[in-house]
């Protein structure tokens, strides 16, 4: 029957409804019976109780039977007459466990590997130096006088930190007995704690220090240019503070130098950006100009000498370079006048070619030559007391600003035409260019002497020259200069000093000071607020320098001062070095509100806003 084939097919050790449980003692028994039957089976070829041969399908008994005939069998009857093996099961059985080991070998292999590069990020790549010293002082002793303060912000040792240059005379008790001049000291403090990177003496009084590349590409070393008050012009490796080269006194024979060096373009096309001074004899009218190789410092030609004669201040000399490229040079004695560098150079050479690049010619500045065709550029005269390069909102030149003794002029570099004219009496010191306004044309701050003690702050709008902000201020130091730091929304602050201000009234027009004249106080004005004024830090000094500069890595601003301690009879002023970081400085800073302004700003307002300030480098040049 089908139902005794189906359960002798059954395979040994199956569990089976029909038969029962695995019982392992009834397995041999089981066996041989089992194989008995189907040796049976096939040599009869087919079922005897049945009686029905192989290959014809008995008739079933019952419905039972039938649905026990339609269930699969575990196993089939191969052709050699044995029962095969259950293989597919096992081997998707091995084949699930080996995929499952595969995975978890590959997860756990790159989890490793990662955790291994991680750790060698950790402690082999050496992470950027964080400014962690944001306010540091340094006292550099007591300076032998001296009326000049240079101070320079250059990175020197490539910690992307920028470094503070600065030169001062050395006290005169170990100058020679005679007419020498005292010694000076060149020295750069490092940015981050204030510590002495190096020092180099200098053979007189520093007028100036700049520091640049000189050769073009990112290989190239940074080089800082120091021009003395007499004779000397050096230039020094700012990394080690060694003298590349030094001019030789004598190529300006009876002149002394009146001006810092100029930067010009790659005269001798030696791969080096050369350079041009100013040398005045001891009569006005003895002016010459000495082309000097910024490679070797040798001169680059023989001195070029004009006769002007004026009243008022030196001015210049300052490069300018038009949009098509011609290159002149400006300079004055309470004027501005404008003379090519081709025609310099040509002079120096003594040969009547020029390089190609200085064979350019403005059209419009070429109008203004005296009507004898002198080599002379008319371009201002009227009691010019300043003069300033200013970038041009979309444009790759720049407005010439001039500080006068009647006011501030802004006139348009391509055409020398006046772009507006601002009449202000007592402005004595350099204007200070910043965003304030949202046009994005540079505005200008200007401090303005205003009566005994009192000074009057005021911005001025770049693009009409109108006034936009203003406030008077006591103060009782001379020529405090002010300075400008821009911010990632194309904003700038605006810092200067002033005596600390009271809480008076805000509407009174004269605000005293409620200190001794001697605290001064460092305040910053956002364009924001306009009626706040935050007070960052103070001191009972003479500012006599600073400068701002800007740490990309962490988007924040320094302020650079140099200080003057007071001196009394026998005992010179102490000179210090104190920097400051602005983002630490403005949620530290104490809030002077000016006036009351609708709706009234509270701190919590005032620091939220302080707190997401990013300062980045200017996009204009001075």
């Amino acid at each position: 029957m089908a139902t005794v084939l189906s359960r002798a097919l059954k395979l040994p050790g199956k569990k089976s409804p029909d038969l029962g449980e695995y019982d392992p003692l009834t397995q041999a028994d089981s066996d041989e019976s089992e194989d008995d039957l189907v040796l049976n089976l096939q040599k009869n070829g087919g079922v005897k109780n049945g009686k029905s041969p192989l290959g014809e399908a008995p008739e079933p008994d019952s419905d039972a039977e039938v649905a026990e005939a339609a269930k699969p069998h575990l196993s089939e009857v191969t052709t050699e007459g044995y029962p095969s093996e259950p293989l597919g099961g096992l081997e998707q059985k091995a084949a699930s466990s080996l995929v499952s080991y595969v995975r978890t070998s590959v997860f756990l292999l790159t989890l490793g590997i990662s955790m291994i590069l991680v750790l060698l990020c950790a402690f082999l790549i050496p992470c950027p130096p964080r400014d962690l010293h944001s306010t540091w002082s340094r006292h550099l002793g007591s300076q032998g006088g001296g009326d000049l303060s240079p101070l320079e912000l250059a990175d020197v040792n490539g910690d992307g930190l920028r470094d503070v240059l600065l030169s001062f005379v050395m006290s005169r008790n170990g100058s020679a007995v005679g007419g020498s001049r005292p010694a000076a000291n060149l020295v750069c403090l490092s940015g981050m704690n204030g510590s002495t990177l190096w020092s180099s003496l200098l053979p007189e009084e520093a007028r100036d220090i700049t520091c640049l590349e000189l050769m073009p590409g990112s290989l190239a070393e940074t080089v800082c240019l120091v021009t003395g008050t007499h004779k000397m012009l050096s230039a020094f490796n700012a990394t080690s503070g060694k003298a590349i080269w030094t001019l030789n006194p004598n190529h300006l024979s009876n002149g002394t130098l009146a001006a810092p060096v100029v930067v010009l373009p790659d005269l001798d096309e030696d791969g080096v950006r050369d350079l041009v001074v100013l040398a005045i004899g001891e009569l006005q009218p003895d002016l010459c100009f000495l082309l000097v190789s910024g490679r070797t410092g040798s001169p680059v030609g023989r001195p070029v000498k004009y006769n002007i004669v004026g009243v008022g201040n030196l001015i210049g000399p300052q490069v300018y370079i038009t949009t098509n490229g011609a290159v002149y040079i400006l300079f004055g004695f309470g004027n501005i006048q404008a003379v090519a560098l081709r025609d310099i150079f040509v002079q120096a050479q003594n040969r009547d070619s020029s390089p190609p690049s200085l064979q350019i010619e403005e059209p419009e500045w070429e109008k203004r030559r005296s009507i004898n065709l002198s080599e002379l550029i008319d371009v201002y005269s009227d009691g010019v007391e300043l003069l300033q390069m200013v970038k041009a909102p979309d444009s790759n030149c720049s407005n010439l600003l001039i500080t006068t003794r009647q006011g501030l002029v802004l006139l348009r570099g391509q055409n020398l035409t006046p772009y507006w004219t601002l009449r202000l009496q007592g402005l004595r010191s350099q204007p200070t260019p910043g965003y304030f306004t949202d046009d994005q044309t540079l505005d200008f701050l200007l401090q303005i002497q205003d009566g005994v003690g009192m000074k009057k702050m005021m911005v001025v709008d770049g693009d009409s020259g109108s006034v936009v902000w203003s406030y008077r201020a006591p103060c009782h130091m001379k020529e405090t200069p002010a300075t400008s730091a821009v911010t990632s929304d194309r904003k700038s602050v605006f810092l200067f000093w002033a005596e600390g201000l009271s809480a008076a009234s805000p509407n009174s027009d004269i605000i005293l000071g409620t200190e001794p004249p001697s605290l001064h106080h460092l305040y910053l004005l956002h364009p924001v607020f306009p009626s706040i004024l935050l007070d960052l830090a103070n001191t009972t000094g003479t500012v006599t320098a600073s400068e701002v500069g800007i740490n990309d890595l962490w988007k924040d601003a320094f302020y650079v001062t140099r200080t003057t301690g007071p001196s009394s009879e026998g005992h010179p002023a102490a000179l210090v070095v104190s920097k400051l970081s602005l983002r630490w400085a403005l949620m530290e800073g104490q809030m002077a509100q000016l006036q009351e302004s609708t709706p009234k700003i509270g701190r919590g307002e005032l620091r939220r806003f302080l707190s997401r300030i990013k300062f980045v480098e200017a996009p204009y040049e001075i």
